[in-house]
């Protein structure tokens, strides 16, 4: 990939080094980070949510189940699916937007894992408020938000 100030390289389909010809591409993945000619980490949040989904959608079964302790569960959250959703998070510059999508990414699932509450006053079932995950989450924020 090639970045450039110069609003004529976008023209440039190509370079050659050596005789060999280098392709001009927007988005490419190194070693399962996504880069863009953008210099921009939207691409790259978005890849990881993904991945992200795609872990907790592969062990979702385990984390409704009623045969597993809630810690375990926690567990699993925090060393299958956390490291897959934020993979290089450490180099990461957020902004609010990019950080508020990984916080509802975090609360989906710690919500599927703490299942409904019965709401004292009506009886019926809800999903729990955020309040209320701060309270019954027995870990503090990973990357701090």
């Amino acid at each position: 990939m090639t970045v450039s100030r110069d609003q004529n390289a976008e023209r440039i389909h190509s370079m050659k080094v050596d005789n060999s010809s280098i392709e001009r591409v927007e988005v490419f993945t190194y070693l399962g980070t996504k880069f863009t000619n953008q210099n921009s980490i939207q691409e790259e949040i978005k890849s990881r949510l993904e991945s992200g989904n795609a872990c907790y959608y592969s062990v979702q079964n385990l984390l409704s189940s009623r045969l597993l302790s809630k810690n375990l569960k926690i567990k699993l959250f925090r060393n299958i699916i956390l490291p897959v959703s934020w993979y290089g998070c450490e180099t990461w510059s957020l902004s609010f937007r990019n950080g508020s999508r990984l916080r509802v990414f975090e609360k989906r699932v710690l919500r599927k894992v703490f299942g409904s509450k019965r709401d004292e006053v009506t009886g019926e079932w809800r999903k729990l408020h955020n309040e209320e995950l701060r309270i019954v989450t027995p870990y503090p924020k990973l990357c701090g938000w």
